[in-house]
């Protein structure tokens, strides 16, 4: 599939991520439909301009007519529609996703895909904590990263298009990884740093708290507001990944832990030295 101003794009699931798509691409100038469960968030998207046109039934015709299908649904639900919507999407389609684990959905949906459509998985590292496509803003894209994470199954074009897309969403940097690489990556540098969220703000009672808190609690703990639903799913998808980087951080907190209980400054202070060092590798430039 070759991107051009004639390419119909359809999202599946309207809620921030797939409601910043449409925004963006209809910003770009394509036709972008939209099917979702709430009719309100197809009358706000329609209302606001972010779509042309949008459904809450998953219907042939609508859905025949797209040439890309954006998937922005939680794991579960994209593969039972797969599993029983498929026959409706026109040969030569191309699908692509949001999800934010690779592994437990790449494989499931293209081993369950008939010839003649192809699926490429792609992970967009943005966000907010904040939901639906009332929040949705194609500004978030900007300055993000965007991961393509193809197969043996895929072919170039799918691999150049998915890759377009991502630059024509606004993403500062495209990469390429396997879903097995992309799944270790975002076991660390996402699942990781929101069950540390999450634990620090289960520690103790937090309504007195805000009253003491400074900006350094405020920023480590903004993503524990969490959608525990889709959390808790992506977290099981990638759990023998994921309890490999909890037991990574544990060892390390537990260097730092021993290193105070033993008045060691040297080895915090090494550890310091490191953190900052490798911090300053994520400064946006």
């Amino acid at each position: 599939m070759k991107f051009d101003k004639d390419t119909k794009i359809l999202i599946v699931g309207l809620g921030l991520i797939g409601g910043s798509y449409a925004e963006a691409l209809t910003d770009k100038g394509y036709y972008v439909g939209a099917i979702t469960r709430r009719e309100s968030s197809i009358e706000y998207a329609l209302k606001k301009g972010i779509i042309k046109s949008g459904s809450t039934e998953v219907k042939k015709e609508y859905v025949g007519q797209f040439d890309l299908i954006v998937f922005a649904l939680y794991p579960h639900i994209f593969i039972e529609w797969i599993d029983k919507y498929q026959d409706y999407i026109k040969d030569g389609a191309l699908l692509t996703d949001v999800t934010g684990v690779k592994c437990g959905v790449v494989d499931k949906v293209q081993s369950l895909l008939r010839d003649g459509i192809e699926f490429i998985g792609a992970h967009p590292m943005a966000g907010r904590e904040v939901y639906g496509v009332e929040n949705s803003n194609k500004d978030i894209f900007n300055g993000a990263n965007y991961i393509v994470t193809p197969t043996e199954k895929n072919t170039p074009e799918a691999i150049s298009a998915c890759r377009e897309l991502g630059e024509i969403l606004g993403f500062a940097k495209v990469s390429v990884l396997s879903p097995k690489k992309h799944d270790e990556m975002i076991g660390f540098l996402s699942q990781l740093t929101h069950c540390i969220a999450v634990s620090l703000m289960t520690c103790k009672p937090s309504e007195h708290l805000v009253d003491y808190t400074g900006d350094s609690f405020r920023d480590l703990t903004r993503i524990a507001k969490i959608n525990d639903e889709m959390w808790s799913e992506l977290f099981m998808l990638n759990r023998d990944e994921l309890l490999s980087q909890m037991d990574l951080f544990i060892s390390n907190f537990t260097v730092l832990r021993n290193a105070l209980e033993k008045g060691d400054t040297d080895k915090m202070k090494e550890m310091m030295r490191l953190s900052t060092k490798n911090r300053k590798f994520f400064d946006k430039k």
